[in-house]
């Protein structure tokens, strides 16, 4: 049974934010790290120019502990230092694009800064231009760690390669193909297997999908054909809007902002019947892809609901969900555990940092996670503060359920909840191709949440 949400926190999301400080229990790489990027990326490579570590320290933070996704890692870097800072590092640039371009077969490169070349003034721009005039694939990205975070670096380098490889266009937009804007590569270690899923569920309804990053993409050859799209689909609460709104400008695309990624029934009915409208396909296309996806789902809930309603005596089901991580997997996990699931919202703690001018869109994607209940969320970085907001929020006569991240381990038996791992880092999970998105993927989160649950009842 839905309950309206409770009161969000004693402490105030302010009291955080007055003072700035250092942030524990990190949960994101720096600008640079959108390196990874350019690697989900089919057949592109990126060169770094930064200090000697900074590229492999980026890669293994995001790829080994965020569900040991693995992946190639093939980075040529300059490896920076003292003769650099003082004499700049322009021509030890020049020299590794130059032996990469002899040793390594790609249809694009890009070239990346860290902080040491954007403190110290290296001309980057300069030398990768020369390199273009010259007919080599290559593209220019200021990623300097201080500009922002991974996210911040991944709409710099999509920028970049749309302004300096995609270039103007006139080709005729295809009336039916669409460019997908999602995910944030290696950041969510489910982002391969939703970035398909969501292909197969567009497909479904009749639509020429392209997905940029991961194994369901094309790779740089899709790139080249963005301008072709006749509209660009953002599913995420912030991230892929700024691109969006640059290939608005640079293409005259529209775009179609849906901030929810779908999970569960409902929600994905919602978004394909939002796509299709947009899209000017019609409403029964989409009825008939979900009548024919919804036979097998419908089967096997209800076999899960013998479970559900005949083993409340020996196991203890989870009543309220708690969610620490980035808004893209708290809003779509929050919203279909709330929905579908019938629990109430608990503390929603949002921790990539977004933009403060995509904070309130964000908060509104919260409200009316399922009808007549809102949840209310408050932005932190900070692993204590994140945990202290979800032990002042209210949890009388709830059991929760975290959804989180490695470093919520410790504060899940501190108030007695299972944790399930949905964001990075993710230490205990591994992850290949799972994904969590439409029917499918519901029944895979539905396995994952309630197989936690009996294990915690029966390890407790």
């Amino acid at each position: 049974m839905l309950r309206p949400a409770k009161a969000a926190t004693r402490t105030s999301e302010a009291e955080f934010h007055a003072a700035p400080g250092a942030v524990e229990q990190v949960r994101y790489g720096c600008a640079l790290g959108a390196l990874l990027s350019v690697i989900a990326i089919p057949n592109a490579v990126p060169i770094t120019h930064c200090g000697p570590g900074c590229a492999q320290k980026q890669f293994h933070a995001l790829s080994g502990i965020s569900g040991y996704q693995g992946g190639e890692f093939h980075v040529p870097s300059t490896n920076i230092g003292n003769r650099e800072v003082i004499f700049g590092g322009a021509d030890r640039l020049d020299e590794l694009i130059d032996a990469t371009l002899k040793v390594m077969e790609a249809d694009l490169f890009v070239v990346q800064t860290g902080c040491i070349p954007g403190l110290v003034g290296d001309d980057v721009e300069n030398v990768v231009a020369r390199w273009r005039r010259r007919g080599a694939p290559l593209v220019f990205a200021e990623t300097t760690g201080y500009r922002g975070n991974n996210f911040t670096g991944h709409e710099i380098i999509a920028k970049a390669i749309v302004d300096q490889f995609v270039g103007p266009s006139t080709a005729p937009k295809r009336a039916r193909r669409v460019n997908v804007w999602s995910a944030l590569p290696y950041q969510n270690p489910f982002w391969r297997g939703d970035l398909g899923e969501l292909k197969r569920l567009l497909e479904g309804i009749g639509l020429e999908v392209a997905i940029l990053f991961g194994p369901a993409s094309d790779g740089v050859a899709e790139w080249k054909r963005i301008p072709e799209a006749a509209f660009n689909l953002v599913v995420s609460p912030w991230l892929g809007l700024g691109i969006a709104r640059h290939l608005e400008r640079s293409y005259d695309q529209p775009f179609l902002h849906l901030p929810r990624l779908p999970i569960g029934a409902r929600a994905t009915r919602a978004f394909l019947a939002q796509v299709a409208a947009f899209a000017g396909i019609e409403a029964r296309v989409v009825e008939d892809f979900a009548a024919r996806e919804e036979r097998e789902h419908w089967l096997y809930l209800r076999d899960f609901s013998a479970f559900y309603s005949g083993c409340t005596s020996q196991y203890r089901l989870p009543s309220q969900v708690i969610v620490a991580g980035e808004s893209a997997y708290a809003l779509a996990v929050a919203g279909f555990m709330v929905e579908q699931l019938g629990l109430s919202p608990g503390a929603i703690v949002l921790t990539e940092n977004p933009p403060e001018s995509a904070r309130d869109g964000i908060r509104a994607a919260f409200r009316n996670l399922a009808e007549g209940v809102d949840a209310e969320v408050v932005f932190a970085q900070d692993g204590p503060t994140v945990h202290r907001l979800i032990r002042d929020h209210d949890r009388h006569g709830e059991y929760p359920i975290v959804f989180g991240s490695t470093w919520e381990a410790g504060l899940a038996r501190e108030i007695g909840a299972p944790l399930v791992e949905i964001g990075y880092p993710a230490t205990d999970e591994v992850v290949l191709s799972r994904s969590h998105v439409g029917w499918r993927g519901a029944l895979t989160l539905v396995e994952h949440v309630y197989t936690t649950v009996v294990r915690a009842s029966t390890l407790g």
